[in-house]
């Protein structure tokens, strides 16, 4: 068996204030946040993780929070460069960092490159104040223009715009406006979302009021084709870019790569090659506990059962549009298909769900939209 491809997740868990919609671990920010402190945490829960990977080659780095942009640019060069000080990095390493346009000032695109990185991923959400407000986000419609005009400007190789649809009372019109919006900018990639109300928010316990099953339907249809129209191509559900602009880190999680996950409460997933276990990892998630001295990082660590490696693996290249090799689920899983597996395969291509050739499976659109149904076969 052979190794997957290994990315880094990097988390930054503080905000301005939460967001209702928001289910990551994120905490508003009390205070001066501490980034110094942080970032020697993250190099030293990085070295125990690097113990798991040898001399493998980290070829995607992502940082994510919270709002990794809050923190200033020599903190972000501190710590990339203690992360090529640590691993091995690949010399075209793709590097995102998130970054919300209400923490975002003139010069910063410009340190954070300086820094190392080289993607952009802005959440917008939304161009519309009342939109924007709803969601509670700290932003206004001109401080996203601002913010997406400063990355674009920035040298980063390319930028991404978080933007997102069935939002509360959003009609056709609203979401295709947001959307012609956010084009408009010309961003090399547009991860292109539903909102979706997810437990232990604020809107999961007051919901708002959201489109009903025919708008998002229509939203969804018009959107792609807009999108389609406008030179971007689907790649993954939610996922659109300009030729050769996919987000490299994503594509890793979705082909079923490997990835350390360093930070408050980030989660990692690591093949053993000699065995073929896979070990999914959990980080301690408050700041308090992260940062005290002597303490573990890791939160828990379990194996994945073989009975589980299927779902999980087909839960993650489904997601795609590019087809699927069938080589690829005996090298990164280490099984191979059951009987069982193999009639639900079957059944998903009688259905219209999946078409398969002798070396690949594919989702068709229909299965997309069912993805849940085709999915459930294999729990």
């Amino acid at each position: 068996m052979s190794n997957p491809p290994l990315s880094l997740y990097i988390h930054i868990p503080w905000c301005v204030q939460k967001c209702p919609y928001c289910d990551f671990n994120s905490h508003a920010q009390k205070g001066v946040i501490p980034e110094k402190e942080y970032v020697a945490h993250l190099l030293d829960d990085l070295v125990t993780d690097a113990k798991s990977i040898g001399n493998r080659e980290v070829t995607t780095i992502f940082i994510g929070g919270g709002t990794p942009s809050l923190f200033e640019p020599d903190s972000i060069a501190h710590l990339l460069n203690g992360v090529a000080e640590r691993v091995a990095l690949a010399d075209d390493a793709e590097i995102t960092m998130e970054a919300n346009p209400g923490t975002i000032e003139a010069a910063r695109f410009d340190g954070f490159v300086q820094a190392g990185v080289n993607r952009f991923s802005v959440g917008v959400q939304s161009f519309q104040p009342a939109h924007l407000k709803v969601l509670g986000r700290i932003h206004d419609d001109k401080q996203a223009r601002f913010a997406l005009g400063q990355a674009k400007q920035s040298g980063a190789r390319s930028m991404n715009i978080d933007l997102m649809h069935g939002l509360p009372e959003q009609s056709l019109d609203n979401a295709l406006q947001d959307l012609n919006d956010a084009i408009d900018q010309q961003p090399e990639h547009l991860s292109w979302y539903q909102l979706t109300i997810e437990p232990n928010t604020p809107f999961y316990s007051r919901p708002p009021e959201l489109p009903d099953d025919d708008i998002l339907w229509d939203i969804q249809n018009a959107g792609h084709a807009r999108l389609q129209a406008a030179g971007y191509e689907q790649y993954e559900i939610s996922g659109y870019s300009k030729p050769g602009y996919q987000c490299r880190h994503n594509l890793n999680y979705w082909r079923f790569g490997d990835y350390l996950g360093i930070g408050c409460g980030a989660h990692g997933k690591i093949t053993d090659a000699d065995s073929g276990t896979i070990t999914r990892t959990v980080k301690v998630k408050h700041p308090r506990g992260y940062m005290t001295l002597g303490r573990e990082y890791l939160d828990s660590a379990q194996v994945v059962e073989s009975d589980d490696v299927a779902f999980e693996f087909f839960m993650n290249r489904f997601r795609l549009v590019e087809p699927c090799p069938k080589a690829d689920f005996e090298a990164f899983t280490g099984t191979t298909l059951t009987y069982s597996q193999q009639t639900e395969l079957n059944k998903a291509v009688e259905q219209g769900l999946l078409l398969e050739s002798e070396r690949h499976w594919q989702v068709t659109a229909q299965g997309r939209r069912y993805l849940n149904s085709l999915l459930g076969a294999f729990v």
